[in-house]
């Protein structure tokens, strides 16, 4: 956005660090997870549950780095599907232990109550539609010529992003407004 003639990042033109597939993968495709991983390890209480999180999530960012590092001139001209794909795994078996634990505890009486809940909730279900995206862009942004996209199914997905982030930020916004703190709701 910045790295045009007359912009303000304009000495960047032609290096490396031109483009942000390399800034996207390291603070949303990596980071991200890395973030949720955290985050569960404090929500989750079961031993064995907290165990397989942090192992996968060492597992994840090992995978990334060696990944990285084999790809290093794709790393700034493209997005890696694969770490897109494990960060899915790693968010899924996250949220599926969280509402394990839920189900087992007395707070599934409460749960339309606990700020966790919505939270897991909406991370799951963003994850679970644009993941599938991912499959796609392959076709749409790498292989193929500027004037060969498919501009319809690049609508299509910008649609979807805007939706699914809204969906998100709603129910994050409403869970933080509606929902009482962790200790009152016991």
């Amino acid at each position: 956005m910045f790295v045009r003639p007359g912009r303000i990042l304009e000495f960047l033109i032609g290096t490396l660090i031109a483009k942000n597939y390399w800034w996207s993968t390291l603070f949303w495709k990596i980071g991200a997870i890395v973030f949720f991983a955290f985050y569960f390890s404090k929500v989750l209480k079961t031993p064995v549950f907290l165990k397989i999180i942090k192992f996968y999530s060492y597992c994840f960012v090992c995978f990334s780095i060696i990944y990285i590092l084999f790809n290093w001139t794709a790393f700034f001209n493209s997005y890696f599907p694969v770490i897109d794909m494990i960060g899915a795994v790693v968010i899924f078996l996250c949220v599926l232990f969280y509402f394990i634990e839920l189900l087992n505890s007395e707070k599934i009486l409460v749960f339309y109550r606990i700020l966790n809940f919505y939270i897991s909730s909406a991370i799951f279900i963003w994850w679970l539609i644009i993941t599938p995206i991912v499959f796609y862009d392959n076709y749409t942004f790498y292989e193929v010529g500027v004037y060969d996209r498919d501009w319809n199914y690049i609508e299509l997905r910008r649609l979807i992003y805007i939706s699914a982030n809204i969906f998100m930020y709603s129910t994050f916004t409403f869970a933080l407004i509606f929902c009482k703190p962790e200790e009152l709701n016991e």
